[in-house]
C-alpha cells in the first residue's frame, strides 16, 4: 500500500502510520472521533480510520475559537479532518499498546465533515452486542478493528492467490451468473426470465461446467474468484451465496493438480502468517473414514477410532455381537481425561450419538482411583475385557465411547463424539494442519432417493481399472479425486474430470438420468467433450472458509462484509423482500 493511499484524497497520512520519525512534520488526518477527553482546557481526541488510531491534542491557543468550540462538542463517530504538527509524547504519556502511541498531533485546524447520531453499539473490539444487531448495522460493525482486520486478511489472501496463479500461467476468466439449472446436489436459486415467459435461469452452484468448457476452448489454465449460490440449510460455515477460488487445468492427470496447488499454497501461506511444511500428507479416503470417521479429519489431536468388531463378535453383549455378525462394525474412541465424569454427564453424550443416527451409546469409565464403571462390563469375559483394554490402551482416567451400527453410522457417531470431547476436554489444537484426502469412491447410494449419486460430482473420472464396474457394481468404483483439508474443515475439493463423451454418458446414466435428460441438462457439455476435449482437472477452494480458519473465527459470517443470517435473510437491507404485483406480472408469475 505504501503512501499511495494518501494520494488523491483529503489526508496526507493515515491514523496508523505516524511515528517518532514524523515528529515536527505537518500532517492532515481524516477519520472518526472515537474517544474525546477534556483535561483542564486541553481536549484529547482519539481519531480512528481503517489503519489505526492517532491521539489529537486540541489546544485553545493553537486553534481558532470556532474550532475549539467544535472540539468541545464532538460526539462519538463524528467525521473529522485535522491539520496539525506531529510531536513526541511525554515519556510518561507514551502508550505502548497503540501503534502510534509514541506521538500525538497538535491540531492547528479541526473541521467537522459530518456529525453522527449515537451509534447503537460501541465501535470497539470485544463488544457483547448480539450478532443480529451487528449485522443490521454492518457498516458500523466493519468500523471495528477486528472486523477491519478480517477484511484486510481476506484481501491479502485473495491478492496472494491471484498473484501466485498469474505467475503460473493462469488466466482469470469470468463465467455466467445466469445459467441453466442442472442437478449438482443442492437446490438451485432460480430467476424468472421476462423475455422468455415460463422459463428460468439458475444461479450457479459452481462454475464447474463452464470451466470444463473453457478447457475445451483451449484456455488451458483458468481461475476465478467466483460467486456461487446454493439454496440449502445454513450453519456457521455456510451461506446462501459464497465465494470460492475456482481453478481448472488442461493436460493433467493423477497428482498434477495437487502438486500445483501445493506449490501455490507454499507461496501464499507465509504471506498470511501460516507456517506449513510441504509436501502435505496424503491420506487415503478409506483411512480417513476408518481412523477419524469422516473425510475431513482434524489431525491436530489423537482420539482415533478403533475397529473392535472382531474382538466383540462373540461377546455376551448382544448389541455388539449381533451388529458384528450381521456385517456392521463396532468402533470406539478413548477420551482420555473424562474417566471421572459422572454417569449423568456421560449419558448426556447419547444425544450426540442419536443426532448422528445411532439408537444409543455404550460406554466404559476407568476412574483415576482405579474403578471400572460401565453397564456393559458384566457381558464380557475376563479375556475379552483384557483384550479391549489392551486395544484401547486404557489408563486410569479414560472414558471409552462405543458405536455399533452400519459403518457410515458408526463413523458419523464417533466422529461427532470425537470433536465434542476434544472441545469439552480442551484438548490442545494449536496452529493449523493441512492435508489431502484422496481417492474417494465414485458413487454412493442414496437411501432416501433410492438411487446412486456421485460422491464428488458426476464429472469426476472413474479410475481406469474400475471403468467396467460402472453399470454392475458402481459402489466398487474409485475415482481420481482429492480434498484439501484444513483444521478439520474441507477447504477445497477437486477431481480429474471425464473428458470422453461416452464415459460421461455412462456415468450420468448410472445416476439415473435418461438419454433425453442427459441431452436436455448436459448436452452443451457432452458436445464440448465430443469436439476434442483435452484431459483436464481442477479444484475449488472455499475462500470464506479459508479466511475464517486463518482469522480463527467460529463463523464465516465474521469474514464476509455483508453476510446473511441462518435464515438466509439480511437484517440491514431487509432482503429477501416482497415484490409488487407489477413485477410479478412482468415475469408471468403469481403467488398462490
Amino acid at each position: 500500500m505504501g503512501d499511495y493511499i494518501n494520494e488523491f484524497c483529503m489526508h496526507t497520512a493515515t491514523c496508523g502510520q505516524l511515528g517518532l520519525e514524523d515528529v515536527d512534520g505537518e500532517v492532515v488526518l481524516c477519520g472518526w472521533a472515537w474517544h474525546n477527553r477534556d483535561h483542564g482546557g486541553l481536549i484529547f481526541v482519539d481519531l480512528r480510520d481503517r489503519d489505526g488510531y492517532t491521539q489529537i491534542v486540541v489546544d485553545p491557543d493553537c486553534v481558532s475559537a470556532e474550532d475549539f468550540a467544535a472540539a468541545e462538542h464532538l460526539g462519538r463517530e463524528y467525521v473529522l479532518r485535522v491539520t496539525g504538527k506531529v510531536r513526541a509524547r511525554a515519556e510518561e504519556a507514551v502508550n505502548p499498546n497503540m501503534a502510534t502511541g509514541a506521538i500525538e498531533v497538535l491540531a492547528s485546524k479541526l473541521e467537522v465533515l459530518n456529525t453522527s447520531v449515537t451509534p447503537p453499539f460501541s465501535i470497539e473490539d470485544g463488544i457483547e452486542t448480539d450478532e443480529i444487531t451487528r449485522m443490521k448495522w454492518r457498516y458500523l460493525d466493519i468500523r471495528r478493528p477486528e472486523m477491519l482486520a478480517n477484511l484486510k486478511l481476506r484481501h491479502r489472501a485473495a491478492h496472494a492467490l491471484r498473484n501466485a496463479l498469474d505467475k503460473r500461467g493462469f488466466f482469470e476468466v469470468e463465467t455466467p451468473i445466469l445459467a441453466n439449472s442442472t442437478p449438482e446436489g443442492a437446490r438451485d436459486y432460480i430467476v424468472p426470465s421476462r423475455p422468455n415467459p415460463g422459463k428460468f435461469y439458475a444461479l450457479p452452484q459452481s462454475p464447474q461446467q463452464f470451466k470444463q468448457m473453457l478447457m475445451c476452448a483451449g484456455i488451458e489454465r483458468y481461475y476465478q474468484i467466483a460467486r456461487c449460490f446454493r439454496d440449502e440449510d445454513l450453519r456457521a460455515d455456510r451461506q446462501p451465496e459464497f465465494t470460492q477460488l475456482d481453478i481448472e487445468m488442461s493436460f493433467v492427470e493423477g497428482d498434477d493438480v495437487i502438486d500445483m496447488m501445493e506449490d501455490v499454497m507454499a507461496e501464499v501461506l507465509p504471506q498470511v502468517g501460516v507456517a506449513q511444511e510441504f509436501p502435505l500428507q496424503r491420506m487415503q479416503w478409506a483411512e480417513a473414514m476408518d481412523k477419524y470417521g469422516c473425510d475431513r479429519p482434524d489431525v491436530r489431536f489423537g482420539m482415533l477410532l478403533h475397529n473392535i468388531t472382531d474382538l466383540v463378535k462373540n461377546t455376551g453383549f448382544k448389541v455388539f455381537a449381533s451388529v458384528a455378525q450381521q456385517g456392521g462394525v463396532v468402533k470406539a474412541i478413548n477420551a482420555k481425561g473424562a474417566g471421572d465424569w459422572s454417569r449423568g454427564e456421560v449419558e448426556k453424550l447419547a444425544s450426540i450419538a442419536e443426532e448422528n443416527g445411532a439408537k444409543g451409546m455404550a460406554w466404559v469409565a476407568f476412574t483415576t482411583d482405579g474403578q471400572e464403571k460401565s453397564p456393559i462390563k458384566k457381558f464380557f469375559t475376563d479375556e475379552e475385557w483384557a483384550a479391549l483394554k489392551a486395544e484401547m490402551e486404557v489408563e486410569p482416567g479414560d472414558l471409552l465411547l462405543f458405536a455399533a451400527d452400519k459403518p457410515e453410522v458408526a463413523n458419523a457417531v464417533l466422529s461427532a463424539l470425537r470433536l465434542h470431547m476434544a472441545e469439552a476436554l480442551d484438548v490442545p489444537r494449536e496452529g493449523h494442519a493441512l492435508l489431502w484426502v484422496v481417492n474417494f469412491p465414485m458413487f454412493k447410494y442414496d437411501e432416501g432417493e433410492k438411487k446412486y449419486s456421485a460422491e464428488h460430482h458426476p464429472f469426476t473420472q472413474v479410475l481406469r481399472e474400475d471403468l467396467d464396474k460402472i453399470e454392475d457394481v458402481p459402489l466398487e468404483c474409485g475415482s481420481y479425486s482429492y480434498d484439501l483439508v484444513m483444521d478439520g474443515y474441507e477447504l477445497g475439493g477437486g477431481t480429474i474430470r471425464i473428458h470422453n463423451a461416452d464415459e460421461q454418458r455412462r456415468v450420468l446414466r448410472r445416476l439415473g438420468l435418461t438419454d433425453a435428460e442427459i441431452d436436455e441438462k448436459f448436452g452443451h457439455l457432452i458436445h464440448a467433450l465430443e469436439l476434442g476435449a483435452p484431459p483436464h482437472g481442477g479444484i475449488a477452494l472455499g475462500l470464506d472458509r479459508f479466511i475464517m480458519l486463518l482469522a480463527e473465527k467460529p463463523s464465516i459470517r465474521d469474514v464476509i462484509a455483508f453476510p446473511k443470517t441462518s435464515s438466509a435473510s439480511d437484517p440491514m437491507t431487509g432482503a429477501p423482500s416482497e415484490v409488487t404485483a407489477r413485477q410479478l406480472k412482468e415475469v408471468d408469475l403469481r403467488l398462490l
